[in-house]
């Protein structure tokens, strides 16, 4: 049972908040992604608390088969049109592949464009223990950060594909990427760092629960089990709309892929028929 209810603006402390340790609520926080502004406007007045500009767009809206090819320029085009759809959630966008890793100065540059062009009110990006000083100087500099380890999907191919992470130990003390050991302290240095949440991707759920439970910034997990403190999906993945592209793990909630695809089809069966819907000047 929820103890309070979530403020009319979602907000940065307010999610940082949302940790059943600290008090604040008892509500698991609820993410989706958007893209567009008619996405965003539905999936805010469902009352998602995180709305994530993800760069995602780059296999569901794009057709790529990573994320690996999305641009700086394309991430704030749609984190703006995200944000003029949004009233009440948290718009947070994703930091794309080769935008922060190269140097800081670049880094700052980016998610400073994030937030001034596109209007996001925080970013993600992808690392933990690597990207720990980056966090840390863009939270300096009232950027505020939200995490992502586990599977990350930036990282394809160091991985060998989209494969789950933390199912295997270190040897010794050998550092492994990818391992149980790694991803903890890979969360562990993403809160040390200043990140107000973590993204937890692709991990088992005893290991997300164990993350968890160390952590004082809420996990938002993806493919983790039921053990943290929010979840994110792929909005068109919830919807059905990537048909055959849509994740095993994915628990779709609507196939409207299958209604786009018969409200087409009938449509297209009209205008051949030539059935008349209207006309624009109705008092003519």
């Amino acid at each position: 049972m929820a103890t309070t209810t979530s403020p009319a603006k979602i907000t940065v402390p307010h999610v940082r908040s949302c940790k059943p340790s600290q008090r604040q609520t008892d509500l698991p926080l609820v993410a989706l992604t958007a893209y567009d502004f008619t996405m965003a406007r539905l999936v805010d007045k469902a009352g998602v608390d995180v709305v994530l500009v993800g760069d995602s767009l780059g296999m569901v809206v794009q057709g790529e088969t990573t994320t690996l090819p999305v641009t700086l320029e394309q991430m704030i085009y749609h984190t703006r049109c995200v944000t003029r759809g949004v009233g009440r959630a948290l718009v947070v966008a994703d930091m794309p592949f080769l935008s922060y890793q190269t140097s800081l100065e670049r880094a700052i540059e980016s998610a400073g464009r994030l937030l001034k062009e596109g209007g996001a009110a925080a970013v993600k990006l992808e690392g933990g223990v690597a990207m720990a000083d980056t966090i840390a100087r863009l939270v300096q500099l009232d950027i505020p950060v939200m995490g992502h380890v586990g599977m990350t999907p930036q990282s394809i191919h160091r991985m060998g594909g989209f494969k789950t992470q933390g199912k295997t130990h270190r040897n010794g003390g050998e550092t492994k990427a990818g391992s149980w050991e790694q991803i903890v302290e890979d969360a562990l240095a993403v809160e040390a760092a200043g990140a107000f949440s973590v993204v937890l991707e692709g991990v088992p759920p005893e290991l997300a629960s164990e993350i968890t439970g160390k952590l004082a910034i809420p996990t938002i997990g993806i493919a983790a089990g039921t053990a943290c403190d929010g979840e994110i999906l792929v909005s068109y993945d919830l919807l059905g709309l990537t048909h055959d592209l849509c994740p095993p793990f994915v628990q779709q909630y609507a196939q409207l892929g299958e209604s786009v695809i018969q409200a087409a089809e009938r449509f297209g069966a009209d205008v051949r028929a030539r059935v008349s819907r209207g006309r624009f000047d109705k008092t003519a």
